[in-house]
């Protein structure tokens, strides 16, 4: 559908199919909040975006049907997850409903006329996302914004405002099954970071070639007055930014960069670091936070505030006063001196990254890590060996059979029992279990006072953690 189309009058009818995907939930509540009717398909409704649309007394569909686009809505907003073989994106292609994807509404609806500030990289996108708009937030910039994730300081992952700019989380997944681009092409970049380039999505990429050239794109379309911020300890970066035609503001920890670290520092659960430009000291902040991950992603949304010239007392307070983002690395319980944290990862990157910051966090406890390879490249055994070297900092690792493993050709499934079999041989005490109700069972029973459980899953997980803190409160 050509997106020059006229929109739809305020209070039209807009329906989006694979609402409860985190965009497409932040979408739907900057439609509603514009005075449209908003309603919604999905086939997995969980929380914390069933929740938060359901705050917004927007409804949704379980299931995806012709009967949804009936009586007919006046445009209609295709999710990526939407198949050309879905039953209702057959029913729409019969009817004459105009349609557009969600990068397309995105920039139509709310980011007309305003700089774009696409935060992308396989890693960290959502985080520095939510810091950049707190960030803005506090210097009075009043951004717009659209995050992967419920950002805790605004209770909201999007916000529409009368401000200049607009943070936007750009991913490379492609647009819709009719658009196969990456999404972030669509964005108009303008001040962009990338926070690192890693092979990831192994259902639309064949490798991380393909990966190269869809963050080269995007590096292309920077303006000459852009800026392009970039994490210098990314070995795929160091070349990538030197084709860049605008200037660029590269951060690091373990090398030169623009703006580097210097003297970290853990105590009373607060990580300190003073951060150098140049040769001079910038400036010196402090932040719930924890893990190198988490500093690079403070560095990239300070890169971006840098350039915004916003005063350092400003940013320092941000950071200090940062709540970060729902599901990522978030305590969600307290149970009997048993923690509990949820987090989106995914990627064995983020497993041993996570696992890593976690474990270092709470050095004197056992850490129980729970993982559910869920995401269509952890579903498959492109990562069957790299995940073995991914749970080095974990006590206790616990397995669950994938979900949804019938839509995954059988050569290149991934296995939970040979990466069972492959953490004993690494000396790490794992469990597999074929039955996410048998594995909360043996779970309750593992554990012990004073551990640590990670849950780690970029889906609900059958719930299993909001399960557990229940079986945890109601033991006796």
């Amino acid at each position: 559908m050509n997106d020059k189309f006229k929109l739809p009058p305020r209070h039209a009818h807009i329906h989006l199919m694979g609402i409860c995907g985190v965009g497409m939930s932040s979408l739907a509540g900057m439609l509603k909040e514009k005075g449209y009717k908003i309603t919604g398909s999905d086939q997995n409704i969980y929380p914390p975006m069933s929740t938060f649309l359901e705050s917004l007394s927007i409804p949704i569909k379980k299931g995806y049907s012709p009967s949804n686009l009936h009586p007919l809505p006046a445009l209609v907003i295709v999710g990526n997850v939407i198949t050309r073989d879905n039953p209702e994106a057959g029913e729409l292609l019969q009817l004459r409903v105009p349609y557009l994807s969600m990068p397309q509404a995105l920039r139509r609806f709310a980011m007309d006329g305003k700089r774009s500030i696409i935060i992308a990289g396989t890693h960290g996108k959502t985080t520095t996302s939510a810091l950049t708009a707190w960030i803005l937030e506090l210097a009075g910039m009043n951004p717009s914004f659209m995050i992967g994730g419920i950002a805790k300081n605004f209770d909201s992952n999007f916000k529409l405002s009368n401000g200049p700019y607009f943070i936007i989380e750009g991913d490379e997944y492609d647009t819709a099954f009719f658009d196969k681009r990456p999404k972030f092409l669509h964005y108009d970049p303008s001040l962009t970071v990338i926070t690192s380039i890693e092979f990831d999505h192994a259902d639309i990429y064949k490798g991380i070639e393909e990966i190269r050239d869809s963050f080269r794109r995007l590096i292309e379309m920077i303006p000459a007055e852009g800026l392009l911020c970039a994490n210098l300890d990314d070995p795929e970066l160091v070349d990538e930014i030197k084709k860049a035609r605008c200037p660029s503001m590269t951060y690091a920890i373990n090398r030169e960069a623009d703006l580097r670290i210097e003297d970290i520092t853990a105590k009373d659960g607060r990580t300190r670091f003073t951060i150098v430009k140049g040769k001079k000291v910038y400036l010196t902040v402090t932040t719930d936070l924890y893990g190198n991950h988490t500093i690079y992603n403070i560095l990239a949304a300070i890169s971006v505030a840098y350039h915004l010239k916003i005063e350092p007392e400003i940013i320092a307070e941000a950071i200090a006063t940062f709540k970060g983002v729902k599901r990522r690395l978030e305590l969600i319980g307290d149970y009997k001196d048993i923690l509990v944290i949820d987090d989106f990862a995914h990627h064995p990157t983020s497993v041993r990254e996570t696992t890593k910051a976690v474990k270092t966090h709470y050095k004197d406890r056992r850490l129980v890590a729970v993982f559910e390879p869920r995401s269509n490249s952890s579903r498959r055994n492109i990562f069957q060996t790299t995940y073995a070297s991914s749970f080095d900092f974990a006590d206790l690792v616990i397995l669950p059979e994938p979900p949804m493993m019938e839509k995954i050709p059988l050569n290149e499934r991934f296995s939970s029992i040979k990466l069972t079999t492959d953490l004993r041989e690494r000396g790490i005490d794992t469990h597999y279990f074929p039955s996410n109700d048998d594995l909360l069972n043996e779970l309750l029973t593992l554990i012990r006072p004073g551990d640590v459980i990670l849950i780690m899953s970029n889906g609900a997980f059958d719930h299993i953690q909001e399960r557990l803190l229940k079986r945890l409160k109601e033991d006796k």
